[in-house]
C-alpha cells in the first residue's frame, strides 16, 4: 500500500482544475467529529510541548544565571536565541510545506524540536545552549504553523475557527504547564525540565501513520487521484464517528489556484493589505505577550524583591489567565468572528496595562492583577491569529504566506523582551515598561480595524 507521504507524478492541469473545487466543497461541508478531535489531540500534544519549551527559559533563567555566572548580555542571548531560530526558520519551513506537503514538514519539525530539546538538557555552557535553542526555535515555529495550516485545510467551514483554535490551545496550555513545572526548579534544577521537550520524538510514528496529507494541497499539486482517495477516507471516518450521513457538498464555483507560488505575491495589489495587517498584528501581539511574561519573574524578584517561589506563583497566575482567554477565543471565534475577537483582545489587553503606567510606585499585587487581566485578552487575540492567517491566503502559497507574516511574531518575541530588558537596564521604572507595552497593544488594535471578516466562509473564498 502506498503511504500518504509518498509523492506521485502530477496529472494534467485539467484534472487539477476539476478536482480542487470538488475537494474543497467536500471538506467544507464536513461537521466536527471524533476523527477531527483525535487528530487535534495528536498534533496538539506536540504543540503543547512546544509551548512548554518556548516559555521554559523565562523560569530557568534565574538558575542558569547563577550556574554559569551570566551577565546581562548573555541573559539576553539566552532569551533571544529561540526567537532568532523562529525568525530564520518560519519562512523556510513555510516554503517547504507548500512544496513538499504539510504533514511531511510537521514530521520534520517535530523531530527537530524533540532532538534539540534533548541536547539542550545536556548543554555544557551558554554558547551551546543558545545554539541549540535557535535550532529548537526553527522547529517550534515551523511545527505550530504547518500544523495550523493542516488543521484549517481539514476542517469544515462552519467550525473551522473552533477546530484550529482548539488545536492551538495546546500552545498556551504548554506555556501554563511551564509555569506549573517551574515550581520544581528550586528542587530539581532546570536541566530535567528540558528533557520533557524530547517527548514529541515518541509521537513521530503515530503522526506518520494517522495524519493524512491535506487533500487541498494534493489537489493544488495535481495529485487528483490521491486527493480524492484521502477525502473519501476522511468522509467515511467522519460519517462513522458522527453516526449520520454527510450533507451534500455545496459547490461555490471555487477555481483551482493557478500559477507558481512566488514571494512577491504577498506584496501584490491583491494581498498587500492582508500581508501588512497580519504582519503588524503578529508583531504587536507577541511583543506585548513576551515582553510581559518573559520578564515578569525577574521583575518580581529584582524590583519587588519577592522570593523565587512567590515570583513563580505570581507568573503562573498570569499564564493561567492567558490560557483561560485562549479557551474563550476558541469557544466564541466562530460566533462573533475573527475581526471582533482580534480587535477586542488587542484593545482591552492594551488598555488594561495603562493603569500600571499611570499609577506611580505600583506594588507587586497591582502588577499581578492588571497584568493577569491583560494577558487573558492578549492571549485570546494572539491565538486567533493562527486561524486568521490560514484563511486569508490561497492554498498554492498558504503555508509560505502564513509563515512569512507569522515570522513577525518571532520579531515581537525577540524585541519585546529586549526592549523591556533595555528599559530596565537604563533605570526605567516599571511604569515606563508597562506604558510601552500598553501603547503597542493599543496600536495593534488600531490595525485590527483593517481586518477582513473570514468566519463562516468557504476557505478558498475567504482567501480569494
Amino acid at each position: 500500500m502506498t503511504s500518504d507521504h509518498e509523492l506521485r507524478a502530477a496529472p494534467s492541469a485539467t484534472a487539477r482544475d476539476r478536482t480542487f473545487p470538488e475537494v474543497s466543497a467536500r471538506i467544507d461541508r464536513l461537521p466536527s467529529s471524533r476523527w477531527h478531535a483525535a487528530r487535534r489531540l495528536l498534533l496538539g500534544s506536540v504543540t503543547f510541548i512546544a509551548g512548554f519549551d518556548q516559555l521554559l527559559i523565562a523560569y530557568a533563567l534565574p538558575l542558569m544565571r547563577a550556574e554559569w555566572q551570566l551577565g546581562p548580555g548573555e541573559l539576553t542571548a539566552c532569551v533571544m536565541s529561540g526567537a532568532i531560530g523562529g525568525l530564520i526558520g518560519g519562512p523556510l519551513i513555510g516554503m517547504l510545506a507548500d512544496r513538499f506537503g504539510r504533514t511531511r514538514l510537521v514530521l520534520v519539525t517535530t523531530t527537530l524540536t524533540g532532538l534539540s530539546s534533548l541536547l539542550i538538557a545536556l548543554s555544557p555552557g551558554v554558547g551551546v545552549f543558545c545554539a541549540l535553542r535557535a535550532i529548537q526555535g526553527i522547529g517550534i515555529g515551523g511545527e505550530i504553523r504547518s500544523a495550523a495550516i493542516l488543521m484549517a485545510e481539514l476542517a469544515g467551514r462552519g467550525k473551522r475557527g473552533r477546530a484550529v483554535l482548539l488545536y492551538e490551545l495546546a500552545f498556551p496550555a504548554g506555556l501554563t504547564f511551564a509555569a506549573v513545572a517551574s515550581i520544581a526548579l528550586p528542587v530539581i534544577g532546570w536541566r530535567p525540565l528540558y528533557l520533557i521537550g524530547a517527548i514529541p520524538l515518541f509521537l513521530i510514528y503515530p503522526i506518520y501513520r494517522l495524519m493524512p496529507e491535506s487533500p487541498r494541497w494534493l489537489a493544488v499539486h495535481g495529485q487528483s487521484e490521491r486527493a480524492l482517495a484521502v477525502v473519501e477516507r476522511i468522509e467515511r471516518a467522519v460519517a462513522e464517528s458522527t453516526g449520520r450521513p454527510l450533507d451534500p457538498p455545496q459547490f461555490d464555483g471555487t477555481a483551482a489556484p493557478t500559477g507558481r507560488a512566488r514571494a512577491r505575491d504577498l506584496f501584490s495589489r491583491r494581498y498587500l493589505r492582508r500581508s501588512v495587517t497580519t504582519s503588524v498584528m503578529w508583531f504587536g501581539g507577541f511583543f506585548v505577550n513576551y515582553g510581559l511574561t518573559t520578564w515578569l519573574p525577574t521583575i518580581y524578584l529584582n524590583v519587588y524583591h519577592l522570593s523565587l517561589s512567590q515570583a513563580l506563583w505570581y507568573t503562573l497566575i498570569t499564564s493561567a489567565a492567558g490560557l483561560c482567554g485562549s479557551f474563550a477565543a476558541a469557544a466564541y471565534v466562530d460566533r462573533i468572528g475573527r475581526k471582533k475577537t482580534l480587535l477586542a483582545g488587542f484593545a482591552i489587553g492594551g488598555a488594561l496595562l495603562v493603569p500600571l503606567a499611570l499609577i506611580a510606585g505600583s506594588g507587586a499585587v497591582q502588577v499581578l492583577i492588571w497584568s493577569t487581566l491583560s494577558a487573558a485578552f492578549i492571549f485570546a487575540a494572539n491565538i486567533t491569529m493562527y486561524v486568521y492567517s490560514a484563511e486569508v491566503f490561497p492554498a498554492r502559497f498558504r503555508a509560505a504566506a502564513s509563515s512569512v507574516v507569522g515570522t513577525w511574531s518571532a520579531v515581537g518575541i525577540l524585541l519585546g523582551p529586549v526592549v523591556v530588558s533595555g528599559l530596565l537596564g537604563l533605570g526605567a521604572t516599571t511604569a515606563v515598561v508597562f506604558g510601552v507595552l500598553a501603547l503597542v497593544g493599543l496600536g495593534t488594535a488600531a490595525i485590527a480595524l483593517l481586518c477582513e471578516e473570514t468566519a463562516g466562509r468557504p476557505l478558498e473564498e475567504a482567501a480569494g
